[in-house]
């Protein structure tokens, strides 16, 4: 057993770890072999840690481990491939091997605290959350790593947490939320509401391939500003800030200022405050070109679209590009704009050639000098449920790198968002500094 101790709010948590064990499918597989991955799937190979804190009135966690262990072993008949094994194919692209024993890799773990005292994802330290989730010792790299690792944290109030890693390249945020949707409804004995689709074929690029569109979002911008600035020695922390309905809609007044835009969602409106407030508080150069990414939803805007239950990433990477004084020094109607304008190149001409630039290039998207905003607001994050009831609290524990944003539904309050992002020390006391001006 290992014992992991971490300091948070004056008192020592301490979450002691059993030996992980693999769970494999409770039914034979008739489909082995190699799984492939399409080129949406290649472009975002990173592990993605997220945890899910349970607690019921009427029912304690005595039986938690055993259920959510029994009902993975049964939706992993349906999601077989998360049991595989990454590899690289004979073509350099990500393939799944299924040959092997492989399995989802399982740790029973027990806190020496009550579940309230973690299930806030803004003011936990993303030290100690990160201990909610198994990492292998050791690994040197994503092939290193299985596809998919759970720990079930059990607390002393009788509340338990569900910490999950999987690799991004098997599912994206929608494919995920109907993959932890549906192990819970196998776990109450319940069928599946959306049956996986695994056939990402569908998305093959095209022979021979046809690239339509420029694709900045894979460009390499020059950092120029790193090279003069003293955070370059900083350190990077990650902080959570909270954006309730009243600083929302103070947002979107702000951003209609001037009528220049006939419309504007939050999303756009959150995601160009962000991306300007950043810029402000890192005090880029003026002549620094800094790129926003962010991904949109492709399933329904395929000809024809993607089959319901597509369990793969079927989202594209858009992005926009400007220099951080143009974008500093004008109003939010105008880093807004620019959100629009990536928005609506997206379609399926686009996509496919998305799909087909790195059928060519082998190009991945380049995050210097970049920012790449990830939004889960809109996923159902709080539909889930292992006989238990909903979650008091799921989102996020780390940020896969630096440039990474995440945007998620607050706990307590669903129409409220958190974001979770990483700065040098100085600049992260700026950005709080300006958000607290709206």
């Amino acid at each position: 057993m290992d014992d992991i101790s971490n300091e948070s709010n004056n008192e020592m948590i301490t979450i002691t770890k059993g030996e992980p064990t693999r769970v494999h499918p409770n039914e034979p597989v008739e489909k082995k072999g190699l799984y492939y991955l399409s080129n949406l799937d290649q472009n975002i190979a990173a592990t993605i840690p997220t945890v899910y804190f349970f607690k019921s009135e009427g029912k304690g966690n005595e039986e938690a481990v055993e259920m959510v262990k029994n009902g993975l072993s049964k939706i992993l008949v349906y999601y077989y491939p998360l049991t595989g094994k990454l590899m690289i194919s004979s073509e350099g692209k990500l393939i799944v091997d299924c040959n092997g024993d492989g399995g989802a890799v399982f740790v029973e773990a027990e806190a020496n605290c009550g579940v309230e005292e973690m299930a806030d994802l803004t003011k936990v330290d993303h030290v100690v959350l990160r201990q909610l989730v198994y990492h292998i010792p050791g690994a040197r790299n994503l092939l290193e790593i299985p596809l998919l690792m759970v720990q079930v944290t059990k607390f002393k109030c009788g509340g338990f947490a569900i910490g999950m890693s999987m690799n991004h390249c098997m599912l994206d945020g929608i494919a995920a939320m109907e993959f932890v949707n549906g192990w819970g409804e196998v776990t109450r004995a319940l069928p599946l509401n959306v049956t996986p689709f695994l056939d990402r074929t569908i998305l093959k690029p095209r022979n021979p391939p046809l690239i339509e569109f420029p694709h900045h979002e894979f460009d390499e911008i020059e950092d120029i500003s790193i090279k003069t600035s003293l955070r370059q020695h900083e350190q990077i922390i990650h902080k959570s800030f909270t954006f309730n309905a009243p600083k929302l809609a103070k947002l979107k007044e702000t951003a209609m200022e001037g009528r220049v835009l006939s419309k504007c969602t939050t999303f756009e409106t959150l995601s160009g405050f962000i991306w300007k407030t950043r810029c402000q508080a890192l005090n880029l150069l003026p002549q620094q070109k800094t790129k926003l990414l962010f991904a949109i939803n492709g399933r329904p805007k395929f000809i024809p679209p993607l089959p319901k239950g597509y369990a793969g990433n079927g989202i594209v990477i858009t992005n926009s590009i400007v220099e951080a004084g143009e974008l500093v020094e004008k109003p939010l109607s105008f880093a807004v704009g620019l959100i629009q304008e990536a928005i609506e190149l997206v379609n399926d001409r686009y996509m496919r050639s998305a799909i087909d630039y790195f059928e060519v290039t082998r190009a991945r998207p380049s995050l210097a000098a970049t920012v790449l905003l990830t939004t889960w607001s809109r996923l159902p994050l709080y539909t889930i449920d292992f006989g238990w009831g909903e979650p008091i609290c799921s989102g996020p524990v780390a940020l896969p790198e630096n440039p990474v944003l995440i945007l998620f539904p607050h706990h307590k309050d669903h129409k409220s968002i958190n974001l979770v992002l990483g700065l040098p020390v100085s600049a992260m006391k700026m950005f709080g500094e300006l958000i607290m001006e709206i």
